[in-house]
């Protein structure tokens, strides 16, 4: 009877396709051995049916057991031995058997978003455990949860976690919009996700937010956020978001208001020294001496002396250097990253300063910009800003300061005019939440 759906599988080799008979009922299965839990289809399926069989009990068991499916539609066989299940033919009745694999049985540790106090556990990749530490966080009646798949060859599960009464419906309905309208094929991950359903082109800066945190997931959903939880991914989406939402850490919520209130100035003034010091080195230097005092002009002057070109190349240099020492501290291995970048930096920085190809002032602008940029605390946010900068070192090596202080009003205009699922980017975090309790009431 299920001969057809070996055919669609194109029978290949790891399909196990078998003929069960316990002398009273012959039973078909068709399932594959590597997406399947073995042991569960021993004991929940084959023992029962073979060594402790009784007909009343087993057809009460198929009935009221909820890992035991009737499937009345055929079409939908292939799709749920795809997806890890048991397909089995029994009186002419065909029924789908959850034995999914379960790989991942506990939670992660946070990696990537580190905090000093709070929980150190992080998501999964399995949605189930995800959807556990979200739930026994947030714990509250009016929390829905949606399940949906996604993509035309990966079918991957997606939960849609908000708060019912914090909500914005207008958002809800826009992202079921974008969700039924993206044309996705693979879903493996919450950024590859994020991408498409962000809704402008080729925004500078990222329209959702990405997070590994639980506690910071059940912060927003507070804040009447969306989340959405991927199976596969250790990392959950955040929309809608706003400007705020990525110089937030998770410190800022467990120390006192006013350390934590420092801390996020230090965020600001970070930012804004990693994308306009180098910009402002190469104006400075090639346009406005002037701005500086005299003793300070005459040192970076004096420091210039040995370097035989204009100080944008002397800025591309230590830019390509820093950058490509980030990049290789993330792609080498974990232990040796951090140590190569280091080494690198001295030894590089050193000996370039020393060969008189840029100036010491221009080591420490480079080094400056390179911490500045770290004290961010979203890594996606973080390249966009890395981005940026270039934006402002073009402005300058053609319009000079003039050009620096044009492109800084220009950019504050364009992240004004961002819109993340219809909401402000630019909005307040405090002020959003009136608007969501107001409408809620």
């Amino acid at each position: 009877m299920l001969n057809r759906l070996v055919a669609e599988l194109n029978d290949p080799d790891d399909l196990c396709s078998e003929t069960i008979d316990n002398g009273y009922w012959t039973m078909e299965l068709v399932y594959f051995p590597a997406l399947c839990d073995e042991a569960f289809i021993k004991d929940g399926l084959l023992v029962p049916f073979s060594y402790r069989f009784d007909p009343d009990e087993f057809r009460r068991m198929l009935k009221a057991n909820p890992k035991f499916v009737k499937q009345d539609d055929r079409s939908d066989l292939k799709k749920h031995v795809l997806q890890g299940k048991v397909i089995l033919s029994l009186e002419g009745t065909v029924y789908s058997f959850d034995a999914i694999r379960k790989l991942i049985t506990k939670p992660d540790t946070a990696q990537v978003e580190t905090a000093l106090q709070g929980p150190y556990s992080a998501l999964a990749e399995d949605l189930d455990i995800n959807l556990y530490l979200i739930r026994s966080s947030y714990n509250d009646s009016s929390l829905a949860i949606e399940y949906r798949r996604l993509g035309d060859i990966s079918n991957t599960r997606i939960s849609l976690v908000y708060d019912k009464k914090l909500v914005n419906e207008s958002v809800r309905k826009e992202l079921d919009r974008r969700l039924s309208a993206a044309d996705l094929k693979l879903v493996q991950a919450a950024g590859e996700l994020g991408k498409k359903i962000a809704g402008s082109k080729r925004p500078l800066f990222p329209l959702t937010l990405v997070t590994e945190r639980p506690d910071r997931i059940t912060m927003l959903l507070k804040r009447g956020k969306i989340v959405i939880v991927i199976d596969g991914s250790r990392f959950a989406l955040v929309l809608p978001v706003c400007f705020s939402d990525f110089m937030h850490a998770m410190d800022d919520e467990y120390e006192m208001f006013w350390m934590s209130r420092a801390l996020l100035l230090l965020r600001y003034l970070s930012l804004f020294l990693t994308l306009t010091l180098p910009a402002a080195y190469i104006s400075i230097v090639s346009y406005n001496p002037e701005i500086f005092r005299v003793q300070l002009t005459l040192s970076i002057a004096g420091s210039r002396l040995v370097v035989p070109y204009p100080s944008f190349i002397e800025v591309f240099i230590m830019l390509f250097m820093i950058e490509a020492l980030t990049e290789a501290s993330l792609r080498l291995p974990r232990y040796i990253g951090s140590t190569a970048a280091t080494v690198g930096g001295l030894i590089l920085g050193q000996a370039v300063q020393q060969a008189g190809l840029v100036s010491s002032i221009m080591i420490i602008v480079t080094s400056v910009v390179a911490i500045s940029n770290f004290v961010i605390p979203n890594s996606t946010f973080s390249y966009a800003i890395r981005f940026a900068k270039y934006i402002f070192v073009a402005a300058a090596i053609f319009f000079g300061t003039v050009g620096v202080v044009v492109t800084f009003f220009m950019l504050v205009v364009y992240v004004s005019g961002l819109r993340s699922f219809g909401e402000p980017y630019l909005t307040l975090p405090l002020a959003k939440n009136k608007g969501f309790k107001q409408k809620a009431g």
